[in-house]
């Protein structure tokens, strides 16, 4: 946290097993990485949740979310699969979920995940 932003890295983990390992467009169908994104967009909620002490409506925004895709070097729907975290964040958030927004295709992700996003909130 620095003045009163909240800086927050996920990966696809959920019940301590990596959801839907391996690259987009190799081993991973679209299905499968936005299910890994809405998952690490959860976790991502859960630290924030966390660094809120509980309260969520101490979120006054979602400033910027940057997905990171482990996929094969031809793969070109980034944006497609960051979509399930975007609007997650809107539902969840209403007007205080609109955010700026980046997709990077990676060679490789820590441990497997498809998926990685980084985020930044501003609270009270």
């Amino acid at each position: 946290m620095s003045d009163h932003k909240v800086f927050i890295n996920q990966v696809a983990l959920k019940d301590g097993k990596i959801l839907n390992p391996g690259k987009v467009g190799a081993t991973v169908t679209d299905d499968q990485a936005k299910e890994a994104t809405y998952q690490t967009m959860l976790n991502v909620i859960a630290v924030l949740k966390e660094a809120c002490g509980g309260d969520l409506n101490k979120v006054k925004q979602c400033v910027q979310l940057t997905g990171y895709f482990n996929t094969t070097p031809e793969y070109t729907q980034h944006a497609a699969l960051m979509n399930s975290a975007s609007n997650l964040t809107a539902l969840v958030f209403g007007e205080k979920g609109k955010h700026a927004r980046a997709t990077i295709g990676a060679v490789s992700l820590p441990i497997n995940s498809a998926v990685e996003i980084q985020a930044v909130f501003e609270i009270e």
